[in-house]
C-alpha cells in the first residue's frame, strides 16, 4: 500500500493552486485531423478548386451551359469534373482519417491511476504519456532516474530535464521545484517502484504539440514541372483559339455573306462577334489539351506505387514485425531522383548495441570463450579467446586489475529482482559493454550506494567505499574513480581515449604502450572503438588535501569548472598502464553493403550526428562511407571563422587546384537565389566537420565555402551537430542546390531534419515514434532504404514519366485533329469526332492501358536492379521527362494529328463503297477518323511498355474491344430510337467498318504514326545508347540465367581509429554520488565459484603497427624483442586490492 506524505501533500496543494490560477485545466486531448464532418465538403472543395485545372473546368461548365457559344453537350465536362472531384475527397478523407487514427493509437493516456487534484500515481517500467508530470518518490532518498527515449537520440538512462526552475518555502524551509523533480513525456522509469505526480502540460501544451508547427506541402518536382507546364498549356491553347478566331473572321466575311440567303445572322451578328464567339467555342472543343482526367490518374498511380511499398515483404522486419510504410502518396516518384541523403547515426546506422570484442592486457591481445565457469554470465555475451578465461582462473594480477576497473569505473545501475539474474542500466552502451564484459569475466558489479560499490571478484563479494567521481566531459575525454579498497589501500582508476590517457602515464610504461598501441592499430583496422585503462595508487594524506581543495573548488560560484579541470589534471598523472579495450558498436544488417550501392548511384551520403567526432569516423569506416581508397579525408575542426575558411578552402584547393565558376549560367531558384553547379574532381574525397566548426560554416558569408566543398566530396560526416544545424544543413543544399534531397533518422532530434528535406524517412526502431511521424516513409531498418530508392523510387518515377509522356501525346494527338479540321469546316468550331467518343475517350477507351503501364511496367526486374545501380542516375538528371522531352511529346503529337487527319480525309474523298454508294459523308469519316486514332495511340502504349503482363493485355485489348463494342451499340437502331438526339449516328458504324479501304486506311495511319517512333529509337540506341539501353542489352544472353549473389558484408582495414570509444555524457557521476539516493542491499547467495590458486602468467607481444603512434614514435618501427615474462618488467605492480 502506498502512502503521501504531508510534505508531499503541500507541495501537490502548491502546485495545483499554481497551475489553476492561470488558466482553465487543458485535457490530454488533441486535434490533428484536417476535416470534421460538417467542414469536410466545402473546405475540401475549396482546395480542390485551387487546382488550375479544376478552376479551368468549371470555367468551361459555365461556358458550356450557353446556346450560342457551346458546340458540346454539358456531360462531356460534367462527368469526367465529378468524377475526379468524388475520387481526389475520397483519398484525402481516407489520409485525414488514418492520420487521426495512428495518432489515438500512440496518445492515450494509459498506466496512470488519477487522482483527485490532478496526482497521478505512476509504476516503474510504464512509459510516461503525459508532458512533464512533477515526481514524488516511493523513497526519500531514492533515486529516479529514467529512460528518455523521445528526445534524446539514443535509450540512455539519463536524469530528467525541464526548464522549469522554483523554489517552495514552507515552515521556514526550503524545498527545490527544479529540473530533478521533471519526468518527460516518454521516460520510463527505474529503480523505483512507484512515483507521484503531477501534469504540468498535456494536451496542446506539450511541447511535442508546440514545437511542431505547421507542416508543409511537399510537392515533387515533376508537381512543379507540371505547373509550369500546363501555363504554357494554357498559352499554346489561346493562341490555337486566336488563330481559329481569325480564320473564322475571314471567313464570314468572304464566304460567310454567301449563306445569308438561305441562313441569315441574328440582329447584331457580324463577323467580328462571330469570331468573338468561336474564340470560346473552340476553347470548349479543344479543351482536352488540359486533360482533366490526367490528375485523377496520378494520383491512382502515386497511390498503387505507395500500396507496393506497404505490400514488400522484402522490406518487412520480421523481429519488430514491422512492414515499410508509405504515408504518403504523393511523393514517389520523387524517390527516384534523390541525389544528397542526409543520416542520423545512431539508431539510424547502427543498433545502438555494444559489444567487447578484443582486449590488450598486459601487452598480450585476446581474441574472442566458453563462460560455463561463471554462473552470472551473461548468456548473450561472446568471447572467443580461451587463452583469458585461463588467465582470470589462475588469477593473473594484471588480468584481474584490468577486470576490477572495469566493474568500479563506471556509473551503470544494478537491478537484481531475482538472485542472479542482473540487469544493467547504463547511461551509454558503451558502459553497459564494458561492465558486462568484466561480469562475465568474474568481476560482477551487484549494487551501489552514494559513497560504495559492490561488487563480486571471483566469487567473493567485496565492497568499495566510492571518495570521487572524475566525470566525463568531451574535453577530459576520459573518466576516473578514486575508491578505497577493503584492505584500506586507496587507488584512481580511470579509462578514456588512448590519445589522452598515453599523455598521462608514467615513464615505466613506454615500452608497453608500444605493443599496446600495436594491438589499438589492429583493433581499430577492423573497426572497433578503442578505449585505454590506467590506474595509480594514492597517498593517503595527499587525497586528503587533495579532496578539501576538490570540496572548495565545487563550491565556488566563479570559475568552478575550470579550477576542476586543474585539480583532475592533477590527480591523473603518472597513471600506470593496465591494457586497452576494443568495442564494437554493432552496425545493422545490410548497412556497409547499401551504402555502397547508393554510393554507386551517385547518391551523396551525409551523416549527420550528434556524436563525437571519433565515433563518428570509427562508424564512417566501419559501414563504408569512409574509405581506405579515397584520396583524402579532411578534417575541419577550427576555432574560429577564419581557420573554419581557411580549412575549407585549403580542402577545395587539394581536390581541384584550378577554380571554375560556381555558378551554373543564368540559372537560378527564384528570388535571385543562384544555383551551384555539380563541380567535378578526380579521385574521391571524405570530409568530416565538428559541430563548432560547423556553427561558423553555416554562417551567411561562409555557406558557399562549405557547400562547395562539401559537395565536391564523396561522404560528408557532421559530428556534434543540433537538430537545428541538421535542418539547416538540408535546407543550405536546397536551397543553392538542384538536387532531391532525402533525410532518414530515428529520433525526436531528427525531426527538423526530416520535416525540412523533400523526402523524409523515419526508422520505427528504439527511439520512439516522434521521427515515423513525421515522416514520409517509414521502416525499421537502414538496409531497405536501397531497395526503397533503388527499386521502388526508380520504378515509381520511371512510370510516372512514361505515363506523363504518352498521356500528353495521346491527348495532344487526339485535340490537334480539331484544329486540322477547323480550316475544313469553315471555322465553325464543329467536332471532328462523335460527342460520346469525346466522352469516353480519356474516361474509359485509353485509361485502363495506360494505368496497366504505369502501375505494372519495369524496365528490369528488382534483382537486376540492384545488380546494375547506374540505372538511378537518369532520375537524377531529369532525363526521363522534362520540358525537353515534353516539347519533343507535342511535336510528335503534331505529326500524328496531320497523319490521322489528311490520310482519312484523302482516302475518304470521292471514295464510294462497293455496291456504289457515296461513304464520304460527315459521321462516317468521324468514325475513320476516331478509330484510326485510338489504333495509333494502342499501338504507341506498346511501344512504350517494357514490361508485359497478363493485366496489361487484358486492359490494351480490352479496351479495343471495349471500344467496337461501345461504338456498334450507340450507332445502333435501338439507341436511336430511345434518344435520337443522343445518337445520332445510326448505322454508321456496320455500314462503314465492312468496306477494306477503311480497314487499308486504320492500317497505313497506323504504320505512318509509329514509324518515325521506331527509326528514331533504332538509330538512338545504336548511336547514342542511354544507361538503360546498354543495360538491356547486356541482360538479353543473361535473362535466362539466375542473377549473381549480392556481395557479402564489407570488412574495412583501416589505419585509422576512434581517439575515444565512448558515448557518454557529464554529469551523471554528480548523482551517483550526490546521496540523493540509498539503494537497497543487493541480494546475497554464493558465488559458485572454485577456489583458484594464484599464478602468473607472460605475455608474447603480437600484431604489427598499422599506423598511428600516440606516442609520437616512428610509425610501424619495430618493437625491440620481448622475451615471455611478466607485468613487472615494465613496472611494479601496486594493485591495493590484492
Amino acid at each position: 500500500m502506498t502512502f503521501i506524505t504531508h510534505m508531499d501533500l503541500i507541495i501537490i496543494l502548491y502546485f495545483s493552486h499554481f497551475l489553476h490560477s492561470f488558466k482553465p485545466l487543458q485535457t490530454n486531448a488533441i486535434k490533428t485531423s484536417k476535416y470534421n464532418p460538417f467542414t469536410f465538403l466545402p473546405l475540401n472543395l475549396f482546395e480542390q478548386f485551387q487546382r488550375i485545372a479544376n478552376a479551368y473546368f468549371l470555367f468551361l461548365l459555365v461556358l458550356q451551359v450557353i446556346p450560342q457559344i457551346s458546340s458540346l453537350s454539358w456531360f462531356t465536362t460534367v462527368v469526367p469534373l465529378v468524377l475526379v472531384l468524388t475520387v481526389t475527397a475520397a483519398k484525402d478523407a481516407t489520409d485525414d482519417i488514418v492520420s487521426k487514427c495512428v495518432l489515438c493509437t500512440i496518445s492515450p493516456l494509459k498506466n496512470f491511476t488519477t487522482w483527485i487534484l490532478d496526482v497521478l500515481v505512476h509504476k516503474t517500467n510504464k512509459k510516461s504519456t503525459q508532458r512533464n508530470p512533477y515526481v514524488f518518490q516511493s523513497y526519500i532518498n531514492y533515486t529516479h532516474a529514467c529512460l528518455n527515449s523521445s528526445f534524446h537520440s539514443e535509450y540512455n538512462l539519463k536524469p530528467a530535464v525541464s526548464p522549469l526552475s522554483r523554489t517552495l518555502t514552507y515552515a521556514g524551509q526550503k524545498y527545490p521545484l527544479d529540473n530533478e523533480k521533471i519526468l518527460l513525456r516518454g521516460c520510463t522509469l527505474r529503480n523505483t517502484e512507484w512515483c507521484f505526480g503531477l501534469v504540468l502540460f498535456a494536451g496542446p501544451e506539450t511541447k511535442l504539440m508546440q514545437n511542431s508547427g505547421k507542416t508543409t506541402f511537399k510537392r515533387t518536382s515533376i508537381d512543379r514541372l507540371m505547373n509550369v507546364l500546363v501555363l504554357c498549356i494554357f498559352g499554346f491553347l489561346a493562341f490555337m483559339c486566336t488563330i481559329l478566331a481569325i480564320g473564322n473572321c475571314f471567313w464570314e466575311m468572304n464566304e460567310g455573306s454567301q449563306f445569308m440567303v438561305f441562313l441569315p445572322r441574328q440582329d447584331g451578328n457580324n463577323a467580328a462577334f462571330s469570331a468573338f464567339l468561336t474564340f470560346w467555342s473552340y476553347v470548349i472543343i479543344l479543351n482536352t489539351v488540359v486533360p482533366i482526367s490526367l490528375y485523377v490518374s496520378v494520383e491512382i498511380i502515386r497511390l498503387g506505387n505507395s500500396f507496393y511499398i506497404d505490400w514488400d515483404r522484402k522490406m518487412y522486419f520480421s523481429r519488430y514485425n514491422t512492414p515499410a510504410e508509405a504515408r504518403t502518396t504523393t511523393l514517389n516518384e520523387e524517390l527516384g531522383q534523390i541525389k544528397y541523403i542526409f543520416s542520423d547515426k545512431t539508431g539510424t546506422l547502427t543498433q545502438n548495441v555494444m559489444t567487447f570484442n578484443k582486449c590488450s592486457i598486459n601487452g598480450k591481445s585476446y581474441d574472442t570463450v566458453d563462460f560455463s565457469f561463471n554462473p552470472l554470465a551473461d548468456p548473450r555475451f561472446m568471447f572467443h579467446d580461451h587463452a583469458l578465461v585461463e588467465a582470470v582462473k589462475l588469477e593473473d594480477p594484471e588480468v584481474h586489475a584490468f577486470f576490477r576497473l572495469l566493474a568500479l569505473c563506471h556509473t551503470v545501475m544494478a537491478e537484481e529482482k531475482k538472485e542472479g539474474e542482473l540487469f544493467y542500466q547504463a547511461q551509454s552502451p558503451d558502459e553497459g559493454a564494458l561492465v558486462t564484459a568484466a561480469r562475465n569475466f568474474g568481476f560482477v558489479f551487484r549494487s551501489r550506494t552514494p559513497d560504495s560499490v559492490s561488487i563480486v571478484e571471483m566469487g567473493e563479494e567485496r565492497s568499495y567505499e566510492l571518495l570521487a567521481i572524475l566525470d566525463f566531459n568531451n574535453v577530459r575525454k576520459r573518466m576516473s574513480i578514486i575508491v578505497r579498497s577493503p584492505e584500506g589501500k586507496l587507488c584512481l582508476y580511470c579509462k578514456g581515449a588512448d590519445t589522452i590517457i598515453y599523455e598521462r602515464l608514467h615513464q615505466s610504461c613506454s615500452k608497453l604502450m608500444d605493443v599496446t598501441t600495436e594491438h589499438l592499430n589492429e583493433f581499430a583496422g577492423e573497426g572497433l572503438r578503442t578505449l585505454a585503462l590506467a590506474y595509480k595508487n594514492l597517498d593517503e594524506e595527499y587525497f586528503n588535501q587533495w579532496k578539501q581543495r576538490h570540496h572548495e573548488a565545487s563550491t565556488e560560484l566563479d570559475n568552478q569548472e575550470s579550477k576542476l579541470d586543474e585539480l583532475y589534471e592533477e590527480i591523473e598523472k603518472d597513471l600506470l598502464l593496465l591494457g586497452a579495450t576494443a568495442i564494437e558498436d554493432k552496425l545493422q544488417d545490410g548497412v556497409p553493403q547499401t551504402i555502397e550501392q547508393l554510393s554507386k548511384a551517385n547518391i551523396k551520403i551525409w551523416v549527420l550526428t550528434g556524436d563525437k567526432q571519433e565515433t563518428a569516423e570509427n562508424i564512417g569506416y566501419s559501414c563504408n562511407l569512409l574509405r581506405e581508397e579515397m584520396n583524402d579525408v579532411f578534417i575541419v575542426s577550427g576555432n574560429s571563422p577564419e581557420d573554419v575558411r581557411q580549412e575549407l578552402r585549403n580542402a577545395r584547393t587539394s581536390m581541384k587546384p584550378v577554380e571554375d565558376s560556381m555558378f551554373l549560367p543564368e540559372r537560378t531558384l527564384g528570388k535571385g537565389v543562384k544555383l551551384i553547379a555539380d563541380e567535378l574532381v578526380n579521385g574521391e574525397y571524405g570530409l568530416v566537420i565538428n559541430g563548432h566548426s560547423l556553427a561558423y560554416a553555416l554562417e551567411g558569408s561562409m555557406e558557399l565555402e562549405f557547400l562547395r566543398t562539401a559537395c565536391m566530396c564523396k561522404a560528408v560526416i557532421c559530428c556534434r551537430v543540433t537538430p537545428l544545424q541538421k535542418a539547416q544543413v538540408v535546407e543550405l543544399v536546397k536551397k543553392y542546390k538542384q538536387a532531391v534531397t532525402l533525410a532518414i533518422g530515428d529520433g525526436a532530434n531528427d525531426v527538423s531534419m526530416i520535416k525540412a528535406a523533400h523526402i523524409g524517412v523515419g526508422i520505427s526502431g528504439q527511439e520512439g515514434m516522434q521521427a515515423v511521424l513525421s515522416s514520409d516513409y517509414s521502416f525499421a531498418q537502414f538496409r531497405f532504404l536501397q531497395r526503397l530508392l533503388l527499386v521502388h523510387g526508380r520504378w515509381s518515377y520511371l512510370r510516372m514519366c512514361k505515363f506523363l509522356r504518352y498521356f500528353f501525346y495521346k491527348n495532344f494527338t487526339f485535340t490537334f485533329v480539331h484544329f486540322w479540321y477547323g480550316f475544313f469546316c469553315g471555322f465553325s468550331a464543329q467536332t471532328v469526332y462523335d460527342e460520346w467518343f469525346i466522352t469516353l475517350y480519356n474516361l474509359v477507351y485509353t485509361a485502363l492501358p495506360v494505368l496497366g503501364m504505369s502501375l505494372f511496367d519495369q524496365d528490369v526486374n528488382d534483382v537486376w536492379s540492384f545488380q546494375y545501380p547506374q540505372l538511378y542516375i537518369p532520375g537524377q538528371l531529369n532525363l526521363y521527362f522534362s520540358k525537353k522531352a515534353f516539347f519533343k511529346c507535342a511535336l510528335h503529337s503534331c505529326y500524328s494529328s496531320m497523319v490521322l487527319f489528311f490520310i482519312p480525309y484523302a482516302a475518304m474523298h470521292n471514295t464510294v463503297r462497293d455496291d456504289g454508294k457515296d461513304v464520304a459523308d460527315y459521321q462516317s469519316f468521324a468514325l475513320l477518323t476516331q478509330t484510326c486514332l485510338l489504333f495509333a495511340v494502342t499501338i504507341q502504349l506498346g511501344l512504350e511498355m517494357s514490361y508485359w503482363t497478363a493485366v496489361n493485355t487484358f486492359f490494351v485489348l480490352g479496351s479495343l474491344a471495349m471500344y467496337f463494342a461501345v461504338t456498334f451499340t450507340m450507332y445502333s437502331n435501338g439507341m436511336f430510337l430511345i434518344l435520337p438526339s443522343a445518337f445520332p449516328f445510326i448505322g454508321t458504324a456496320r455500314n462503314s467498318l465492312n468496306q477494306p479501304n477503311m480497314w487499308l486506311t486504320i492500317l497505313l495511319t497506323s504504320i505512318l504514326c509509329v514509324l518515325p517512333v521506331v527509326t528514331y529509337r533504332f538509330l538512338f540506341i545504336q548511336l547514342c545508347p542511354t544507361i538503360n539501353d546498354k543495360v538491356r542489352m547486356d541482360l538479353l544472353p543473361k535473362q535466362h540465367l539466375p542473377p549473381p549473389p549480392l556481395r557479402t558484408r564489407i570488412r574495412r582495414t583501416s589505419s585509422r581509429r576512434s581517439g575515444y570509444a565512448f558515448s557518454h555524457a557529464q554529469g551523471y557521476g554528480d548523482l551517483v554520488t550526490s546521496g540523493r539516493f540509498l539503494r537497497r542491499p543487493a541480494l546475497s547467495g554464493s558465488s559458485g565459484f572454485a577456489n583458484i590458486g594464484r599464478t602468473t602468467t607472460g605475455f608474447s607481444p603480437m600484431g604489427r603497427s598499422a599506423g598511428y603512434s600516440p606516442t609520437g614514435r616512428p610509425q610501424n618501427a619495430k618493437v625491440p624483442d620481448v622475451e615471455v615474462t611478466s607485468l613487472q618488467m615494465y613496472r611494479t605492480v601496486r594493485d591495493p586490492a590484492f
